[in-house]
């Protein structure tokens, strides 16, 4: 292990894998991992995707000694069959021996043993060999047990080597996540991390403002006096939404207040989240009847609310994210989407003249839709969304991007609102998904109808 006292440790991690590389399957482990050595205090530095050559993942591991990481976490390349070839180039690469492990290969092979039960045709002879592969580990490596048929592997450097440790992991993620646990255990990964700092990690969140005006919050904070050299703060552009990230050590505490406040006090009317709550949190929430403590929701909550949505340019995008939280089948009652302007009169009711007036993307057609589907379904909420997700179809008036959303509630509550929203037919969809979701959160947390959206490009 390369040993450096004064710094916390660094790692890397090395995705493998052809099909991840060429974007036909998404990395999905990357960001898991590095949440995870967030929490044990290990300091990501790279991370790097290669294909299934040997040549390429070697140089990868290479170019994370050099800059003198101590732990690399690899995921990938574990299977039985010839192009996994992970555990041989990381014995390779660690100088270290490869030997048949007789007790992990009985193992397997009774992790297999149903299946060739099941399925008697199969080839016997190549199973053993695919066994055996899997069973075949850099000598010395700590083993890290099966949660399909790959075996993990913590593989220091051999006797009188420096380097990093290597932290060996399948591909699948439900195979990956538990045999993390396992490698936090072992004896091998706690002598790689010796120093490790405790970090803690806030995020606030933002809708409605250009990330120019976190820049300049920023510049304020340092103004006032806020000590932002101990805080890591990160901004990200999300489907519109502002993240502010900030990891600081616990020392650093009283900054991070000071710093949040100013986030607070400059930004209270776009400021949504303290908590890093989503909005879809806090909308499946607030239908639930719960009280949040978050942001302009705070202190909200009573009965349960149901709703229902009736939506055409989004094309049921909306309705899927309201039930994408577990039990949203208490307070989701369902939804039309009225694609056609037939079945936006047939199906919710709304006034043909109102749509030959006004034209299907409107405010009143937004609003006749959202009233359509709280009477029809009976609902206590109803939305209403209608636009033009282009490429085609805008004008001057009424350009690509364009969508009037409204959201209707019990006693005449109601909000409706526009929104030229940039990027591609699918970026709008999303956009316009994410601006439904928060006049749905304002509605039900008591915002002000006056509030404007103005999404961030």
């Amino acid at each position: 292990m390369n040993g450096h006292p004064a710094r916390p440790p660094r790692a890397g991690i090395v995705i493998t894998g052809t099909e991840v590389l060429t974007g036909r399957v998404r990395d999905r482990n990357g960001p898991w991992l590095s949440d995870r050595l967030l929490e044990a205090g290990v300091d990501l530095a790279h991370v790097a995707i290669v294909g299934d050559r040997p040549a390429d993942m070697h140089a990868a591991l290479a170019f994370m000694a050099r800059e003198g990481l101590d732990v690399v976490l690899t995921s990938g390349g574990l299977g039985p069959t010839a192009d996994d070839l992970t555990a041989e180039v990381i014995g390779s690469f660690q100088g270290r021996e490869m030997m048949i492990d007789a007790a992990l290969e009985g193992r397997i092979a009774e992790i297999l043993r149903p299946l060739a039960e099941r399925y008697p045709n199969f080839d016997r002879e190549a199973i053993a060999l695919g066994n055996r592969k899997q069973a075949t580990i850099p000598e010395g490596a700590t083993v890290l047990e099966p949660v399909g048929t790959a075996p993990g592997l913590v593989v220091a450097p051999a006797e009188g080597s420096r380097g990093p440790t290597i932290v060996v992991l399948p591909g699948p993620p439900r195979e990956l996540q538990p045999m993390w646990r396992q490698a936090l255990a072992t004896e091998a990964w706690r002598a790689a991390i010796t120093g490790a700092r405790v970090y803690r990690r806030r995020m606030l969140r933002l809708f409605g403002i250009p990330e120019s005006e976190i820049a300049e919050t920023l510049r304020h904070a340092e103004r006032e006096g806020v000590d932002l050299a101990h805080l890591e703060i990160t901004t990200c552009l999300r489907g519109g939404e502002i993240e502010i990230v900030t990891r600081y050590e616990p020392g650093a505490q009283d900054a991070y207040e000071a710093f949040a406040q100013i986030v607070a006090t400059r930004h209270a009317d776009t400021l949504y989240s303290v908590d890093g709550t989503t909005v879809d949190d806090q909308v499946a929430a607030l239908l639930r009847g719960e009280v949040l403590a978050s942001a302009e929701s705070r202190g909200q909550g009573g009965a349960r609310r149901t709703i229902a949505v009736a939506e055409s340019c989004t094309g049921g995008l909306l309705l899927a994210r309201l039930t994408n939280p577990p039990g949203a089948s208490a307070y989701v009652l369902g939804g039309v989407v009225a694609y056609s302007n037939d079945v936006k009169v047939a199906q919710v009711g709304v006034e043909r003249e109102t749509i030959e007036r006004h034209g299907a993307v409107s405010a009143e057609v937004a609003q006749a839709l959202a009233g359509g589907a709280r009477a029809r379904l009976g609902a206590d909420v109803g939305v209403g969304l209608t636009g033009i997700a282009g490429p085609s179809g805008g004008g001057d008036e009424k350009p690509v991007g364009l969508v009037w959303t409204c959201v209707v509630g019990p006693e005449g509550a109601s909000l409706t609102r526009s929104a030229r929203l940039p990027g591609a037919r699918p970026d709008v969809r999303e956009r316009a998904v994410t601006v439904a979701m928060h006049l749905i959160r304002r509605l039900l947390a008591g915002g002000s109808p006056e509030k404007k959206f103005r999404p961030a490009h």
